[in-house]
């Protein structure tokens, strides 16, 4: 299914996707990982628990999955859920190329993952997500783009980029780091033969990082689709680790404070689909009531109050443990 399909998902909770960093690998930095998957992180026990939250999600009308080669074996669990639900045709899938999983399925691996954004990781990777999940592939992102990332000045590339998105692949790029602003805008002036290359920007953000607001503005202006990835800033916006206003806010909604910060995304109006992370099928039915939070403006300026400076914001994610 092409991406811009998703534009005609009309599901309450289309516009939440499910991202699957959390449960195609065994270690991860978010918040209370240590509780949500146990002790018991064998391949095929987070296949199991990776096929059956897409099935709880999809039931609740999720439409957009999102994987990555880095993500462990998130591919190959999303690949073996759709060969075992070839019924369902409405679902989009996006993955991303870029960084290569070195963990070795490890929780104490000295590097999870390595960066590498040139050609020949490209070609590599394309070939290994096209084995796995071959024509249901829709997006395909650069993973994590910075300023100084040789993906957007690498001509090469970007005719090979433009070759796939010819063929009917939809090509994007996600952002990471305190310059998502600065990478956003310059993966904007990127052309091929006079034609913009990106069609989508993952990028992160959250009651405590806005920064990238005004340049995903200025992408949706443009034409791209938005997708916002760590709404929940890791957990640290969800319960117990929730700010006291975060949690202040839920009480009010009566429901929990992941929905409250998810809501505060899904308000913005350039953003056309923002990840839930979730590890349980329990968390992800708390993330999406995020559909129904209804923040007034009294409750959308206690959670500005709370956003940290970009730097401060992204040096404590860098501390957060593998767990």
């Amino acid at each position: 299914m092409p991406f811009a399909r998703l534009a005609t998902a009309t599901t309450p909770t289309c516009h939440i996707g499910l991202g699957l960093a959390a449960v195609g690998r065994p270690g991860y930095i978010n918040l209370g990982r240590d509780t949500d998957l146990g002790e018991n992180r064998s391949v095929e026990t987070l296949r199991t628990r990776t096929h059956e939250l897409l099935d709880a999600a999809y039931a609740q009308g999720v439409r957009y999955f999102d994987a990555a080669r880095s993500y462990g074996r998130s591919e190959e669990f999303l690949a073996g859920w759709l060969n075992t639900r070839s019924d369902i045709e409405d679902v989009v899938v996006g993955s991303k190329w870029g960084y290569t999983y070195t963990a070795d399925w490890r929780t104490d691996a000295e590097a999870h993952e390595i960066k590498d954004h040139s050609l020949a990781t490209y070609e590599r990777q394309r070939a290994e997500s096209a084995e796995l999940l071959g024509d249901r592939l829709d997006l395909y992102q650069i993973h994590s783009v910075t300023p100084d990332s040789p993906a957007l000045t690498d001509k090469e590339l970007h005719a090979k980029l433009a070759e796939a998105a010819a063929q009917g692949l939809t090509v994007g790029f996600s952002t990471s780091g305190p310059a998502q602003a600065d990478a956003i805008r310059t993966a904007l002036a990127v052309t091929v033969d006079g034609e913009p290359l990106f069609r989508t920007v993952q990028a992160t953000f959250n009651v405590l990082e806005t920064s990238a607001g005004p340049a995903l503005a200025e992408a949706h202006d443009a034409g791209l689709t938005v997708i916002v990835k760590e709404g929940m800033a890791n957990g640290r916006l969800a319960d117990p680790h929730a700010p006291d206003a975060v949690r202040a806010i839920a009480e009010e909604a009566g429901l929990g404070s992941d929905a409250v910060a998810l809501a505060l995304v899904l308000r913005q109006p350039w953003a056309g689909v923002v990840l839930s992370g979730a590890a349980t099928a329990v968390q992800l039915s708390s993330n999406l009531h995020a559909a129904v939070v209804d923040l007034d403006d009294e409750q959308q300026a206690r959670l500005d109050a709370l956003t940290e400076e970009p730097v401060t914001y992204w040096e404590r994610r860098g501390q957060l443990p593998w767990h």
